[in-house]
């Protein structure tokens, strides 16, 4: 005898009940893109017009002699909140605070600032290892890189300093070319840590040549180049080098930016959209910086520039809106969403 036609009801039970029992996966969308801000999990399109390397504490004594001790963390909290209050004025929405532990880093201080300007802020782990190691606590030179990436990792997994508030990323540094042992195990630690947390690594970095060491040895430890971000690439003046660091998928990030220097920043961002390379492009001040040890933490340099200065000048020349959207959205958003990149 001939079967019946299936009725609307029976059909989509048939087909509820295939879905169940077939081998073949039905398409589920994907989780929101997230990023870890000193307040917790945002998502990574919430994060809006975003400031990629810049500093609110620092103090540059030393890891064998750096302490919360050295400065008052209620003045750091006056000073610092008129110019992050600027910022908000401004149109930036996220600040991503690149001092390290062993150089002044105070989560809770971050905390503090997020809460009272408005600004989502990310803090770091990782060590700062340039500077001939100045900044290296003790046990990072006699510590593996496995060791060491326990640490950072115990830091994304608990918190910082007992406070609950996690790292947003992984902040390391390194000097010129070629690399001293230590750095290369920092740089190692920072792989290890990644492929573990999916924390995007920035390296504060000397030159071309140590960027190009640096990507090769997060290659050979698994990670993508897609997962690193040039710091201070402005150090390097061959734009050749910055486009085939860009071309391999690394972040290339312009990031010294001050009234001084437009011309120059105009000269970078240009150079990356004629190679069509823009897409990997960062851009910021590398400024605040309450110095720890000096009266009132000396002289504390506005963030402004970027959007006073610099965007003028580059609508002037002919980028468009979606390409400073590109750099000052799109690009930071992309960066520091949290995502494991493996080779």
């Amino acid at each position: 005898m001939q079967d019946k036609p299936l009725n609307r009801r029976q059909f989509l039970l048939s087909a509820a009940a295939f879905s169940i029992f077939s081998p073949t996966k039905l398409w589920v969308p994907a989780p929101p893109a997230k990023v870890q801000t000193v307040q917790g999990v945002i998502r990574s399109v919430d994060m809006g017009i975003t400031l990629p390397h810049e500093h609110i504490l620092v103090d540059f004594i030393g890891a064998e002699s750096v302490s919360p001790d050295r400065y008052d963390a209620e003045e750091v909290f006056r000073v610092a909140l008129p110019h992050l209050q600027q910022l908000y004025k401004l149109g930036c929405r996220t600040l991503v605070e690149c001092t390290p532990a062993y150089l002044g880093r105070d989560a809770a201080l971050l905390q503090r600032l997020s809460k009272a300007s408005g600004l989502q802020i990310l803090t770091n782990t990782g060590y700062y290892s340039a500077v001939g190691g100045k900044y290296l606590p003790s046990h990072a030179f006699s510590e593996t890189a496995t060791q060491l990436s326990a640490r950072w990792v115990r830091e994304w997994a608990a918190g910082i300093d007992g406070t609950g508030i996690k790292p947003g990323f992984i902040k390391i540094s390194v000097d010129k070319a070629p690399l001293k042992e230590y750095s290369q195990k920092i740089v190692k630690a920072a792989a290890l840590t990644h492929l573990q947390t999916g924390l995007t690594i920035a390296a504060h970095t000397g030159n071309g040549a140590a960027a190009l060491e640096e990507i090769e040895i997060l290659r050979s430890n698994g990670v993508k180049e897609s997962a690193f971000i040039w710091v201070h690439a402005q150090n390097e003046k061959d734009a050749k080098v910055h486009q085939e660091m860009a071309r391999r998928g690394a972040w290339v990030e312009f990031d010294g930016l001050n009234a001084e220097n437009i011309e120059d920043y105009l000269q970078y961002v240009q150079s990356m959209r004629k190679a069509g390379l823009l897409q990997n492009t960062l851009l910021s001040h590398d400024a605040g910086w309450y110095h720890a040890g000096e009266t009132g933490g000396g002289s504390y340099r506005p963030y402004d520039t970027l959007f006073k200065r610099l965007l003028p000048s580059l609508r002037r020349i002919g980028f468009t809106g979606a390409q400073i959207d590109q750099l000052l959205v799109v690009n930071p958003r992309n960066a520091f969403t949290l995502r494991i990149r493996k080779t």
